[in-house]
């Protein structure tokens, strides 16, 4: 396994899923959502949503992506080591 397409991969997918979030937030859908995933879990919700800003949404994207890249590289390390 490619550790540095997986970790590209993971990457893609941890940045994606938070441009979703980030979407939401500036379409002020995120509170709505959040509470109703919640409740699905049978919890209360203690969280806000901030109102969006871009310099810390483009922030989350960023680190989420590089979350997922180191992600996908340990992954694919360890399992090229145990697939010997």
């Amino acid at each position: 396994m490619d550790r540095h397409k997986t970790g590209l991969t993971f990457g893609a997918f941890a940045g994606l899923g938070h441009l979703v979030w980030v979407v939401l937030i500036a379409m002020n859908l995120a509170q709505g959502y959040f509470d109703w995933i919640v409740k699905l879990h049978s919890l209360n919700n203690p969280f806000v949503v901030m109102p969006f800003d871009l310099i810390r949404s483009a922030l989350l994207i960023i680190v989420a992506a590089i979350a997922g890249y180191v992600a996908g590289f340990v992954f694919a390390t360890i399992w090229n080591s145990v697939h010997k």
